[in-house]
């Protein structure tokens, strides 16, 4: 690294701003007046979190000194690593929340969900960029990278971790879309995911939903066997979730969906947890009602203050204009790795890159909408923000690596 100045320093930056933000939230979250209420393990969050900081500021700067063409080559044997590790974790993992996704070595708690992100992206940008005659427009090749995806995401369901899985998901569209996949059949692979979303709302919103998406795809496409799947699928998923909600799922699971839709329908139950997000939300106002004395926080209204309902905590306490500084801080920080990535010339930086953007906006949104009320509550993290020390330094891998792959753009062309 003879010239500092080619580092994206306004990635780093960025990364910082948002660990300091989330520590500030962290030490407001445990360390306050709610510290009374909650029990000693919990209390010392804020220094477990410190104390990842660190070392995640250590694995960022190593992770500069790092030849590139090892994350090209060391792909496979990361990716089967890190599945023998989640099919063990299966067997003698530890439950934590109701999911066995932790594998404890010696005094370390090891979320293996997390490295196995990383580990996908480096898989599968390797596959999709390891020949010319290997695209995503390439039916055999896309089904191989959806099932290097696939494995790892049903290894995370069977953990009962269906956040995580979610993640994973949401990567099957994305990358196959950069790596060439038509426009038709990439709107046709999130389709699912939007029609689903507006059924659970009212069922007929879902099928308006289907009947202009499957118009787009076919406009788009122009093909008649696409544009025919796309609306019984349409039509088939609005259908399977009516039957799912009043006779598939037990009574507690419809409640929770109810509870998204309509929060006041059990304000005891189901409908807690989002009646008193929009509460701390809705109650900081425009600047807040100051560091340490959000009612919601720290009364213990809010649930897992630290980690899922974080940005309610930075809602309430620093009020719209902290929880719009953290959600420019997130979109800054997506953007300039798109960025990277669409100035890099090498296909499998470029894909890295975008499955990272892919899986922190993820993150992003899902978060923000559970704690706004505009989508199910399901239980994912703030990137650099929650609480929690696999997540932190997975993400600042993550983000290490983006930035080693960006540092070294100009000399890129020799690891073929």
């Amino acid at each position: 690294m003879n010239n500092l100045r080619e580092l994206s320093w306004s990635l780093v930056v960025l990364w910082a701003s948002l660990i300091v933000v989330g520590l500030v939230a962290i030490y407001s979250a445990t360390q306050g007046p709610v510290a009374e209420f909650l029990p000693s393990y919990i209390q010392v969050n804020f220094y477990k979190q410190l104390i990842s900081f660190g070392l995640a500021i250590m694995v960022l700067i190593g992770l500069q000194f790092v030849n590139p063409r090892t994350f090209k080559e060391g792909a496979y044997v990361f990716y089967g690593i890190g599945i023998i590790l989640m099919v063990l974790t299966l067997f003698v993992g530890k439950e934590v929340g109701g999911a066995k996704s932790w594998l404890v070595i010696g005094p370390f708690n090891l979320q293996v969900s997390e490295l196995m992100k990383i580990a996908t992206i480096l898989a599968v940008a390797n596959y999709l960029t390891s020949r010319r005659d290997i695209s995503a427009e390439n039916l055999k090749s896309a089904l191989i990278a959806v099932l290097l995806i696939l494995i790892p995401a049903i290894l995370v369901v069977l953990q009962n971790d269906t956040g995580t899985a979610i993640i994973f998901f949401a990567m099957i569209p994305v990358i196959l879309f950069w790596s060439g996949l038509p426009y038709g059949i990439s709107l046709f692979m999130i389709s699912p995911a939007i029609i689903g979303y507006l059924s659970i709302i009212e069922w007929y919103w879902g099928l308006v939903a289907a009947v202009i998406l499957t118009l787009m795809i076919f406009m788009i496409q122009r093909r008649t066997w696409l544009t025919f799947t796309s609306f019984a699928t349409g039509i088939l998923l609005v259908i399977g979730i009516q039957v799912a909600l009043f006779q598939v799922l037990q009574p507690h699971q419809r409640a929770r969906i109810e509870a998204f839709t309509n929060p006041s329908f059990d304000p005891q139950g189901a409908g807690w947890n989002v009646i008193q997000a929009k509460t701390a939300i809705g109650s900081g106002g425009l600047y807040g009602k100051g560091f340490m004395e959000g009612t919601q926080t720290q009364l213990r209204f809010l649930p897992e203050q630290w980690t899922d309902f974080i940005f309610c905590v930075i809602g309430e306490e620093f009020g719209f204009l902290g929880a719009s500084l953290t959600i420019l801080l997130l979109l800054g920080l997506t953007l300039r790795l798109l960025q990277a990535a669409a100035t890099h010339k090498h296909p499998f930086a470029q894909l890295v890159m975008v499955g990272v953007i892919t899986i922190f906006f993820t993150h992003f949104f899902i978060n923000v909408g559970s704690a706004t009320g505009l989508l199910p509550v399901i239980g994912i993290p703030l990137p650099f923000i929650s609480y929690g020390g696999s997540a932190l330094i997975t993400n600042t891998v993550m983000l290490g690596i983006c930035l080693n792959l960006d540092f070294y753009k100009r000399q890129f062309s020799i690891y073929r």
